[in-house]
């Protein structure tokens, strides 16, 4: 069974998503600035999903956070560590990049994409496909599309975007499984 963060994550946050992709092919292509109209769907559809994952990223932690703190004894250190665990939590305010969510993770005591990598090898080019989502997200963010990463690309596909979901969905699914894992050694009960 998949933590209640990842049914957030396949329930409400996926029809999100599949409102913006759907309106995608409701833009007539027989009017002056259809491609202009297509193009800014497709910004739009980059940063919701980016949003939608860091969501999900950030109940995952919090969801995992709330386990590890109520599995530890004496109750009396519980605030505190619940207090350091979310101190400075990076995808409170940074974007869902690698580094950030591996931050924030790595804190409840493993090495999160290591587990993730060893788990399901796809998690590979899922980071990296993760990583040039993020980096699309700061250049539409930013209108900053100068960037060396971009390739000296201005313009961005449907099924470029389509690609960044695909990649966040296995990344949500290992996570959901690893951390899953991980909480499950330490406790020796299956937290979800």
């Amino acid at each position: 069974m998949p933590s209640r963060s990842h049914q957030k994550w396949t329930g409400t946050r996926s029809t999100s998503l599949n409102h913006i992709r759907d309106g995608h092919g409701l833009i007539p292509t027989d009017v002056v600035g259809w491609r202009y109209v297509k193009q800014q769907v497709n910004q739009a559809y980059t940063m919701v999903l980016s949003s939608q994952f860091q969501g999900f990223c950030r109940d995952l932690h919090s969801e995992c956070t709330d386990i590890f703190v109520n599995s530890v004894t004496p109750a009396s250190v519980r605030i505190g560590l619940r207090v350091e665990l979310l101190k400075g939590r990076k995808l409170e305010t940074g974007n869902p990049n690698p580094g950030n969510i591996g931050n924030d993770f790595n804190r409840l005591g493993l090495t999160l994409w290591d587990s993730m990598v060893a788990l399901d090898a796809g998690t590979t080019a899922r980071k990296a496909t993760l990583e040039l989502m993020n980096v699309w997200r700061n250049a539409i963010g930013h209108q900053d599309f100068d960037k060396q990463e971009l390739n000296n690309r201005t313009t961005l596909s449907l099924p470029t975007v389509n690609s960044f979901r695909l990649a966040c969905e296995g990344l949500a699914t290992t996570m959901d499984n690893v951390m899953r894992a991980h909480l499950q050694a330490l406790f020796a009960v299956a937290p979800w």
